[in-house]
Formats: C-alpha cells, sequence, structure tokens
C-alpha cells in the first residue's frame, strides 16, 4: 500500500488487530479481513451499488432490443457500438487514473451513467423506445456506446484503487470479496429485473439502474483520497508507450493478460444470446432469463467465498483450471434444451468465470509496479472492449447458424486454448 493510502487507512480506521471487540469478528475471519478496513467497505458498497445496475441491465438491455427486433446480429451491433470505445479510451483511462485523484475519476464517471441511464428510462417512459417506433433502437445502441466510452476512462481508476487501499496481502481477499458481492447481485439483480419487466414494464427497471448508480455516486464519495503520483512533465502519448512497454517486458503479466483477454472474448458471448436462449431454446421468457442469470451468480458465490479464503498460492494454475471449466460448461450449455440441465450447467459457467476471472484480476495487479497501477488495469479493462467485438461475432453466427452454435464454438475454442496453456505455459502455471 502507499504510504499516503496508508495514512489515509490509520486516519480513517485507527483500530489495528487485536483491537476492541466490536471489529474483532471481521478481524478473526479470514474470509472477510478486508472488511476491517473502513475504506475498502465503502468502496465495497459503492461497488454494489454500480453492480445491481449492471446486473439489472444485463436482462434488460437485451431482451428489450430483442423484443424491439427480433435479430441477434443488431444485438451485436449494440456490444459492438460499446466495444470501440472503451477500447479506444480504455489506455487513456488509465493514464488519467495514474495522474489525477482517483476518486474524482470514479465520481464523474458514475455520475454520467446515471443521467445516460435516466435519459433512456425517460424515452421508455414517452413512449419514443418502444414496438411502435421501429426504428427507435438506435437509443440503446447509442446509449451501449456512451456507456463504452464513460467505463473506458473510469473503470481503470475504479479498479486500481484496490490497490492503495488494502495491502499487498490482502489483495486476493479483497478482489474475491468484490466478486463475492457482485456474484451475489448477479443472482438477486437479474431475477428482480425479470419480474420488474414481466410484472410491469422496462421503464420501471431502468428506473431503478438509475437509482442504484445513483447510489453508487453517493458511497464512493466517502471513499478516502489516495494521492496521485508525479508524472515528471511528461505527456500522456508518452505515458501510454512506457506503459505498453512496461507490460511488454514483464512476460508474466503479458501472459496473465493474454489468457484473460482469451477467457472473457470467448466465455462472454452466453450472456449476450441469454435472450434468445430463454425465449426460443428454453421457452421460459423474461421471467427464465432473470433466473437462469441469476443462477450462474449462484455457482459464482461460492467459488468467490472459497477464493477470499485461500492462501497466496497456485494462482495461475487456478486461473488457467477456472477457464478450462468455464470452456466445458459453456459446451455443455449451448447443447442443452433442457431448462433443468441448463440451469445445473450455468451455475458450472458461473464458478469457472469467477475462478478464472478473480485469479486474473488478482495476478495482474499483484504483480504491477504502484506506478504502473492505473495504466496496467486500463489494459487489463480492454478485455472488455473485445468481448464486446467477440459478442458482435456471436451475434452474426447465431443469425447465420443458432445462437447454440455461436455459445458452443467459442467455447470449444476456449477449451481448447486453455488446455495448450495448461501444458505450454508452465511460467504461467506456477505463479503463485
Amino acid at each position: 500500500m502507499s504510504k499516503r493510502a496508508d495514512k489515509i487507512v490509520q486516519a480513517v480506521e485507527p483500530l489495528k488487530p487485536g483491537a476492541p471487540p466490536h471489529t474483532g469478528f471481521l478481524r478473526g475471519l479470514k474470509t472477510f479481513n478486508s472488511f476491517g478496513s473502513a475504506p475498502f467497505r465503502f468502496y465495497y458498497s459503492g461497488a454494489l451499488g454500480h453492480q445491481a445496475s449492471m446486473s439489472m441491465q444485463q436482462i434488460a438491455n437485451g431482451l428489450l432490443l430483442e423484443r424491439l427486433t427480433g435479430s441477434p446480429a443488431i444485438l451485436g451491433i449494440m456490444s459492438l457500438a460499446n466495444a470501440i470505445p472503451t477500447l479506444a479510451l480504455s489506455l487513456l483511462g488509465g493514464v488519467i487514473a495514474d495522474r489525477i485523484e482517483k476518486k474524482i475519476l470514479v465520481l464523474l464517471g458514475q455520475a454520467a451513467l446515471v443521467l445516460l441511464t435516466l435519459a433512456v428510462a425517460i424515452a421508455l417512459g414517452v413512449g419514443y423506445l418502444s414496438p411502435a417506433h421501429g426504428g427507435s433502437w438506435w437509443i440503446l445502441v447509442v446509449y451501449s456506446g456512451l456507456q463504452g466510452a464513460i467505463m473506458g476512462l473510469a473503470m481503470p481508476a475504479r479498479a486500481a484503487m484496490i490497490f492503495d487501499i488494502v495491502s499487498g496481502d490482502q489483495l486476493l481477499n479483497a478482489i474475491s470479496l468484490n466478486f463475492m458481492g457482485m456474484n451475489a447481485l448477479q443472482l438477486i439483480a437479474p431475477l428482480a429485473a425479470g419480474f420488474l419487466i414481466q410484472d410491469f414494464d422496462f421503464k420501471s427497471v431502468y428506473y431503478a439502474m438509475t437509482a442504484f448508480f445513483l447510489l453508487a455516486v453517493v458511497l464512493f464519495a466517502f471513499v478516502p483520497r489516495t494521492g496521485v503520483k508525479p508524472t515528471a512533465g511528461r505527456s500522456a502519448v508518452a505515458d501510454v508507450k512506457k506503459g505498453l512497454r512496461y507490460v511488454w517486458q514483464d512476460k508474466k503479466i503479458r501472459l496473465v493478460l493474454f489468457i484473460s483477454f482469451i477467457s472473457i472474448v470467448l466465455g462472454s458471448p452466453w450472456g449476450l444470446l441469454a435472450p434468445f436462449f430463454a425465449d426460443d431454446i428454453l421457452h421460459v421468457g423474461a421471467e427464465g432469463l432473470g433466473v437462469l442469470m441469476s443462477v450462474s451468480g449462484i455457482g459464482a458465490i461460492l467459488a468467490s467465498v472459497v477464493l477470499a479464503s485461500l492462501p497466496n498460492r497456485n494462482r495461475g494454475l487456478m486461473m488457467l483450471v477456472g477457464g478450462l471449466f468455464l470452456g466445458i460448461a459453456l459446451c455443455g450449455f449451448a447443447a442443452s434444451g433442457l431448462w433443468p440441465v441448463s440451469l445445473i450447467l450455468i451455475a458450472l459457467v458461473g464458478i469457472g468465470g469467477t475462478v478464472n476471472g478473480t485469479m486474473a484480476n488478482t495476478l495482474v495487479q499483484y504483480h504491477t509496479e504502484a506506478a504502473y497501477q492505473g495504466r496496467v488495469m486500463g489494459l487489463f479493462n480492454m478485455q472488455f472492449g473485445l468481448a464486446s467485438f467477440g459478442n458482435f461475432a456471436s451475434g452474426l453466427i447465431g443469425q447465420q447458424f443458432g445462437v447454440q452454435w455461436a455459445v458452443g464454438s467459442f467455447a470449444l475454442v476456449l477449451v481448447l486454448i486453455t488446455t495448450l496453456a495448461l501444458i505450454w505455459m508452465p511460467r504461467v502455471r506456477k505463479l503463485a
């Protein structure tokens, strides 16, 4: 932890291990160690508010666009609209995160998401965004693009904040707890969104999303500032080049980023195409889609709790095994047309994805020097833009050959690559 962040933690929470009993419970459980830090608790709560909206959006955006257009290709276009600005701006977002106070950047990004989501809710409320206006789906595409730009600029700062507010030996614990919270919301929020759509309408979901984004603004405001590092008058372009050179010269970071990119690109199309599985393959509708997305969170929560309790070893091996497990489970899900079997398989997808993502995130931050955290996390954030390109491609495949082939073919490639990595990348496999 930086000296500046260490002072902040001491100022906000002077109590240390062995402190009075009211903090002893959390400190006594290794699984929840990071909750002993007041800055992390505020950070964690703000991240939950943000993720509640994003989890509801998984249902709302895809299902609304599917019912407006009936086209997997247009879902792919929406995903592509998100990808381009995310890719274009993530490195810049990383440079900014290394130059200015991260908290300010995060607050600005969250406030922008509030306004953007409110605009979609209003468009639904006045009746413009509806089947009655055939071309009104453009609003969702623009929404996705602007959200990609915001995430590209603000997400590197939010990801790098964890490094500043917890110590190095608590990094895996903090990131695992963060994933646990996100996965808990993956269990609850999509289900809530599905019921809101079924019992009320789409605009009720977008108003709820707006409220959660606003809650995140309030909670992130209580996270202490962590300070900025001097840049010695370098230009932003020079900082980008220096960050890229740093990653290229550090083989372990480079290989972890490669595995992470491959896993997210090949493992994410099922989420984009889930509305078609719900409506056309499994015939369970909006409520069933909410259940499907929520069940994926059950396995993910279990995985997060276990990961938060583990010692700091074998993380490279677990990342690779998690990616392989994810690919195998997705192959089964793509082939299944039975509702109970699909629920079991999608829970296994949640386990594999969480293990792979948690370990990749932890390894990247743990092995990155403090001065490069923002830029490396900016590069890490680019995987979500690349995932959107993968989603676009899967949408085209789904349009031509069906969504089961789209998800299944991507999953098969993931199985092949992670198997080869387990055999031929001992350096990654042995990372602690």
